[in-house]
């Protein structure tokens, strides 16, 4: 895989990286880590929230009253 940056990407990307002491490569790995972590925790809790909205239709329709 190829990763293309601007050069504003790639200069923000190099500062960052110096101010933690890792490689250019390691901080945009861990980016994605993070970035697929918080979608995958982003879907659990919205299949959640429609299993929650199914069970207790009635009830939460009863409270909006």
């Amino acid at each position: 895989m190829t990763l293309r940056l601007t050069d504003e990407e790639q200069s923000e990307l190099r500062q960052r990286a110096a101010n933690e002491g890792v490689s250019m490569q390691e901080l945009a790995r861990r980016a994605i880590r993070e970035y697929v972590g918080l979608a995958d925790h982003r879907d659990r809790v919205v299949a959640s929230a429609e299993r929650i909205m199914r069970v207790h239709a009635d009830a939460i329709e009863r409270l909006g009253r």
